[in-house]
């Protein structure tokens, strides 16, 4: 009995200390433009949009389980294999699409600082310059194992999200029902949310951070246990705090009218419904969350970006070392801290487009990632099964699907109301 204790011990031990990418990445996905698209769908479609939480858990635990395994295998990034077994053009396009997402996306998660601070009554003109200068000194000062434990703590910290939904006093009955008898309608606005929350909860530069960080940590085969627990808890973190988010702006906003567009309207209008607890501590988690995803996404994007081109990537090393990783990093922070700063900058086109650009670009990233992960060249035994290769293109095809429903929608509008008629 007493090695049997010990045998489990030591499981946990090891797998504390491995511990990391999975939960990271998975956290991270509850971003500022992923609270902001949460929660105008609960505050517009009420608990209508719980159930895409379960089919977008799914599809996340199995993708980002072979971005681990394909690490560890591979000892290479996926910008890096992408290149290698694609070619430099069409790692060129993919990544030029997802650089713009990117610098959209980072431009949102200041846009969230600036929000989330502002339910303080800070201004953006002081929180996002002092926000952009920490994340800086965060990553070209510290080493990985030290950034790691900051955004480890980060990722505790969404769960805030648990309690003000609670402070809301939402339906369960109703939470129930849309899980049982999902709705789906075909106008632009619902299929552009669907779509949006796909998106926002598997990201495709998330994919390539989560390779990075499994290569950063080290990961060999006889880890891949561990790894893969770490992803599944990820994953849970992830979709426990986007439903509590939707479940809270659906308690309040929805049930008395109020309508939001952007994850700051949602903070400061729980107030009066949930009480100022409730709001101050949904401000607290858009801003750790905007922090935590401020520093991580540009980090993912150069990268990536070094990756695919050869250059010289990771935290642990010095800026003379890697002068274009830094440099891209630093460019994109630049960028979007300039975009948040002009006065009247389009933020809600940007959250919520930014979202649905990554959904329109993940299909392309899947593939990519699906045809290297199926190569016995490169994976060796390590290959896929049947139902990860099931679920994998399964995701891909219905995020193709509604891509084109979205863009195709406006057009057949007039044609749904004469069926209605």
């Amino acid at each position: 009995m007493s090695q049997k204790i010990k045998k489990y011990w030591k499981a946990i031990v090891i797998f504390l200390a491995l511990m990391g990418p999975g939960i990271i990445t998975g956290s991270v996905d509850n971003d500022a433009g992923g609270i902001t698209t949460y929660s105008v769908a609960g505050a517009v479609y009420g608990y209508k949009l719980l159930w895409t939480l379960i089919p977008a858990f799914i599809a996340l635990a199995v993708v980002q389980e072979m971005n681990a395994r394909m690490g560890i295998v591979t000892g290479k990034g996926l910008a890096d294999l992408i290149r290698e077994n694609f070619g430099v053009k069409v790692t060129f396009f993919i990544f030029l699409g997802l650089l713009a997402a990117d610098i959209g996306n980072t431009a949102t998660e200041f846009a969230g600082v600036a929000g989330s601070l502002m339910v303080f009554n800070v201004s953006k003109y002081i929180s996002v310059p002092l926000a952009a200068i920490a994340v800086w000194i965060l990553v070209v000062k510290g080493t990985y194992k030290t950034t790691e434990r900051i955004f480890l703590l980060f990722s505790f910290c969404l769960l805030s999200y648990i309690v003000s939904a609670l402070l809301a006093k939402p339906d369960w009955g109703k939470i129930g029902t849309a899980f049982l008898q999902p709705a789906m309608h075909l106008n632009k606005h619902y299929l552009s949310m669907v779509l949006g929350i796909v998106g926002t909860t598997i990201a495709p530069w998330m994919q390539f951070y989560m390779q990075s960080a499994v290569i950063e940590k080290r990961l060999k085969i006889k880890d891949y246990r561990f790894a893969v627990w770490d992803v599944i808890i990820g994953c849970i973190a992830t979709v426990v705090v986007a439903f509590f988010i939707i479940v809270a702006c659906a308690a309040t906003l929805n049930k008395n009218g109020i309508v939001i567009n952007e994850a700051k309207d949602a903070a400061m209008s729980l107030k009066p419904f949930a009480g100022a607890f409730a709001s101050q501590l949904f401000a607290f988690g858009l801003f750790v969350a905007s922090v935590f995803s401020a520093t991580i996404l540009p980090l993912a994007t150069a990268f990536y970006v070094c990756e695919a081109f050869g250059f010289e990537a990771g935290i642990d090393k010095k800026m003379n070392e890697a002068p274009q990783f830094y440099t891209l990093f630093t460019s994109i922070i630049v960028i979007s801290v300039g975009i948040i700063l002009l006065p009247n900058a389009p933020l809600i086109a940007i959250t919520i487009w930014s979202q649905v650009l990554n959904a329109m670009l993940l299909p392309v990233v899947l593939i990519s990632m699906i045809l290297m992960v199926n190569n016995k060249m490169l994976m060796g035994k390590y290959v896929n099964n049947r139902f990860q290769n099931a679920v994998g293109w399964t995701t891909t095809v219905i995020l193709i699907v509604l891509t084109i429903l979205l863009i195709v929608s406006p057009l057949l509008a007039p044609i749904l109301s004469i069926f209605k008629r």
